[in-house]
């Protein structure tokens, strides 16, 4: 392919409004241009970029035994009604707006398929016989992102690779479950990304097991909690430290200390003369949810309190799972954070100075971090305004046990904290690119849509489902956070544009452009990817150009080295030239291309402490 033929709109400017190192290159190399907020055109660079990658997990996918199909973009909103995720999704599920009794308001636009591919399920597979079956697709999904960032990290429209599994028991779930672990593994290998698998919370998806697989980088949007030695590595959302050993302190009488107008842990601390670390915070939920009483369901209202040390911050994620499990034989419809005059009516006292002391026969839970269980004579509010009280047992002074109590870990885990797992070596918070995710999913799925099959008993059963996702923007994003330098780009060979670029550097000599035309084709006819930049530019400028969109080989010709019978051979990466005849160049490219791509072809699962 000759530049001057191509289409590759470079630009020297760094783009208003691009920080992430991604945005800026894809922009300025011409990679993909904003249409509006959220929504890009990928250019003929960019497009050839994420086709490589398409391909690399289809034949992933394919060679797992996985079998692809097609799903619409546009889906039924009943289907989402059944699986109850309508409220769940919120404003990220996109719908359609038209009259009164058109088609138009029942219908979204796929944030993602679960839905349609139950209900394909549903469909056919009727006996255990048909099972297991993984399906997948390569989609467009369309999401209500609020505030789009970061180029192609953070879009309202996007590629993913969603890849569903059904099957008749659980060990077989977690037989496909490891496969697709080992496949991901394999697709972000060869796409040449220094990845790390973490655990990870399922979210709006669902599901019991989950791991994200992230590459880490200052332009990530999630954070993950890593230990030093790599031996734990989990998503904030989900990680996990080793509990505070217990505190040995003799306990002392509870004391009421006049506090006026001092709400704040830091305010308290100053205060009292004490640490955040010996503070107890105590925060109220209002909960709604439905019980059944006398075969009726029953809507009520009431609180949920959940205590953490000063020094700590509930994990949102955590609490609402342990919410969900203390009220399994309930319905919850709501449960957030309580409002000031909600707070007084349980407590009495104003917001900033509530404590457990006297409150769990006033509340439906009672969950206590773990670590607040081993505190002595800590200081909390006194649930009375202006006042705290110090000298504050757990087990003495409120419940640490009972039908109202759940003791769990709801925190989250802080840089230093120990890993939970046998090494308890410190853990530390890093920001990362998630760039794909995959589920147990189990049988959310398949209940509410009453999916079953027929098993050997000829008894019908939810079908068991897994669930695997993969950004395509995403990959060429986290390579490029990943591989690149002053200069530009630094494409795996794997996914390139191209694998070589082939630059003359006198295009008005005619011996420069021959031997630079012959050696483009020479390659061609060797099944490689190849750029010939054959303007009529300055060496300098074609440099940069190279420099800038990142090609992983580079073939110099001009006319002071073709003198000496010579032309130039470098890797992009390291810019070390060498010096090889016209006919050595071709042998040379080839062998350095199937050396690279059988190099990512062999990439492993990084070993988290690699890329702390």
């Amino acid at each position: 392919m000759r530049w001057s033929q191509y289409f590759i709109p470079t630009t020297k400017e760094t783009p208003k409004d691009a920080t992430a190192a991604s945005h800026v290159l894809m922009l300025r190399a011409g990679l993909i241009r904003q249409v509006a907020a959220g929504m890009y055109t990928y250019l003929p660079l960019g497009y050839r970029a994420l086709r490589k990658v398409e391909q690399i997990v289809r034949e992933e996918m394919d060679a797992a035994g996985a079998i692809e199909l097609h799903m619409p973009v546009l889906q039924p909103l009943s289907l989402w009604e059944e699986t109850g995720r309508v409220e769940a999704m919120g404003d990220v599920l996109l719908r359609l707006a038209g009259p009164e009794g058109d088609w138009r308001p029942n219908t979204v636009l796929g944030p993602t398929h679960e839905e349609v591919i139950t209900d394909t399920a549903r469909a056919y597979l009727k006996s255990y016989k048909q099972l297991p079956i993984n399906l997948y697709q390569i989609q467009t999904k369309f999401r209500g992102e609020a505030r789009p960032k970061s180029g192609v990290l953070r879009t309202r429209e996007f590629l993913m690779k969603d890849a569903y599994s059904f099957h008749d028991s659980l060990e077989c779930l977690h037989k496909a479950y490891k496969t697709m672990y080992d496949t991901y593994c394999r697709i972000f290998g060869r796409c040449g990304l220094p990845y790390v698998a973490v655990e990870a919370d399922s979210g709006a998806i669902g599901g019991d097991v989950s791991h994200e697989f992230m590459v880490l980088t200052p332009a990530g949007e999630d954070s993950v909690a890593i230990s030093e030695s790599g031996g734990y590595a989990a998503n904030l959302e989900r990680a996990s430290a080793h509990p505070a050993p217990p505190q040995t302190d003799e306990p002392l009488p509870m004391e009421e200390v006049h506090t006026p107008g001092v709400g704040r842990v830091e305010d308290v601390c100053e205060f009292l003369g004490t640490r955040p670390e010996q503070m107890i915070k105590t925060l109220v939920y209002d909960i709604k949810a439905l019980r059944v009483v006398d075969g009726k369901d029953v809507e009520w209202t009431g609180w949920v309190v959940a205590l953490v040390r000063g020094d700590h911050e509930i994990n949102e994620h955590k609490l609402e799972r342990v919410v969900r499990e203390a009220f399994d034989d309930e319905v919850v419809l709501h449960f957030e954070l309580a409002t000031p005059d909600s707070i007084e009516e349980l407590t009495g006292a104003a917001v900033g100075f509530a404590g457990p002391q006297g409150l769990v026969e006033r509340v439906d839970k009672l969950i206590v971090d773990r670590d607040v269980t081993t505190m002595r004579n800590a200081a909390t509010g006194a649930n009375k305004t202006d006042y705290h009280v110090r000298n504050v047992n757990p087990g003495r002074d409120f419940p640490i046990e009972g039908d109202k109590v759940v003791v769990a870990d709801i925190r989250m885990v802080v840089e230093g904290d120990l890993a939970p797992n046998a090494e308890h070596d410190p853990l530390h918070i890093r920001t990362a690119i998630e760039v794909g995710h995959v589920f147990e999913l189990g049988t959310k799925y398949s209940e509410a849509m009453h999916a079953t099959y027929l098993n050997r008993d000829g008894k019908p059963r939810p079908l068991i489902m897994g669930c695997y996702g993969i950004g395509l923007n995403r990959i060429l994003a986290a390579a490029i956070e990943s591989h690149h330098d002053d200069g530009g780009i630094i494409w795996p060979m794997s996914i390139a544009p191209f694998e070589v670029i082939v630059i003359a550097l006198d295009p008005r000599d005619e011996t420069v452009m021959q031997t630079a035309s012959r050696i483009h084709d020479e390659l061609v006819n060797a099944d490689l990817d190849v750029l010939f930049d054959d303007r009529d530019e300055r060496a300098g400028f074609k440099f940069k150009d190279a420099d800038l969109i990142g090609i992983p080989l580079r073939v110099i010709v001009g006319k002071k080295s073709l003198a000496g019978g010579m032309v130039e051979f470098c890797h992009r990466r390291d810019d070390e030239k060498q010096k090889v005849t016209p006919a050595e160049v071709v042998g040379l490219v080839v062998k350095a291309v199937g050396e690279e791509l059988a190099g990512l072809g062999r990439a492993q699962a990084h070993d988290a402490a690699s890329v702390l």
